[in-house]
């Protein structure tokens, strides 16, 4: 039986993209990993360490406590997106495929947020909420809560400065889930579509018996993606907050606490072997998130199969 022959072809054209990806992505992830492993003396020595950033970053007071604090709130921005995002990206791509009018207006305004520059939308986002003189003051006196502080100071409390951050992040940001539903939404057959019409189903039985089973695995991507981004998060709250992630910290993420613990702040020296531990925390986490998904997602779909 004649071998077939190996393909070449794939190689040629695969290798560039692999070549590229290691040289940005895998080596710098490893050599992360390896950095986190060692601790730096006096003199520059390297010291390995081992596991011994971690047991510090988990247990020390002096890293443990901004570490939850920053999977705290990167839990809670992570729990907005998925509860405003993800829905109201879903419900707009419901409407845009539904062939209303002007269509590809409302996609194109919806989306332009999410590729406008971070810092231009962070300084927006800044004056529309100052105190001082914001848009938002103005509206704030039409509804009759100019006095309200709490209300007022959106980004300068710290109950509610996380959370507006998170809502001016899900404004930016939901472009990208509605265009991946609104693409699976389009790749539906219409016949399908127009039976059930025929047979007397109206939008919403259609929706939920027909458009949402045969979506459910961009509802999946999308979930992940969300997930991944989210504690990858940094510049939007970088260009409102800072680095310090303010007001007294409530705001920070496991971004702004990378940066901060590499980099250092204000008199604080950074520490970039604690700085390689946090990262190699955040990839820790997302992988297990990736994981707890992808068998759960496996379940899923031999549950629809049998």
């Amino acid at each position: 039986m004649r071998r077939k022959p190996f393909p070449w072809h794939i190689t040629v054209f695969l290798a560039p993209a692999v070549v590229i990806y290691t040289v940005i992505m895998i080596y710098p992830m490893i050599a992360s990993l390896d950095f986190s492993l060692y601790k730096t003396i006096e003199g520059g020595k390297h010291v390995f360490v081992g596991l011994g950033n971690y047991i510090t970053l988990l247990t020390d007071p002096l890293w443990s406590k901004p570490f939850w604090n920053a999977f705290r709130n990167n839990v809670i921005f992570f729990i907005i997106h998925m509860t405003l995002q993800n829905p109201i990206g879903l419900f707009l791509a419901v409407l845009l495929a539904a062939n209303i009018r002007g269509a590809w207006i409302y996609r194109t305004i919806i989306f332009t947020p999410t590729i406008l520059s971070v810092v231009l939308i962070g300084f927006a986002w800044k004056l529309i909420l100052s105190p001082t003189w914001g848009i938002w003051i103005s509206f704030l006196d039409k509804i009759g809560l100019a006095n309200n502080d709490v209300a007022i100071t959106l980004l300068g409390n710290e109950k509610s400065a996380l959370i507006t951050l998170a809502l001016i992040s899900v404004w930016q940001n939901i472009g990208i889930p509605m265009m991946l539903f609104l693409a699976a939404l389009i790749r539906i057959p219409p016949e399908l579509l127009e039976a059930a019409q025929v047979d007397g189903a109206n939008s919403w039985r259609i929706f939920w018996r027909i458009q949402f089973p045969l979506i459910i695995p961009t509802v999946g991507i999308v979930a992940i993606l969300t997930f991944i981004g989210n504690f990858n998060a940094f510049d939007l709250i970088y260009a409102v907050q800072g680095s310090l992630a303010g007001p007294s910290f409530s705001t920070d993420i496991m971004g702004t606490f990378f940066f901060r613990t590499f980099f250092g702040y204000q008199l604080r020296p950074g520490d970039p072997n604690m700085g390689a531990t946090v990262a190699g925390m955040m990839l820790l986490i997302i992988l297990i998130g990736v994981l707890i998904y992808l068998y759960g997602w496996q379940r899923r779909m031999e549950e629809v199969q049998f």
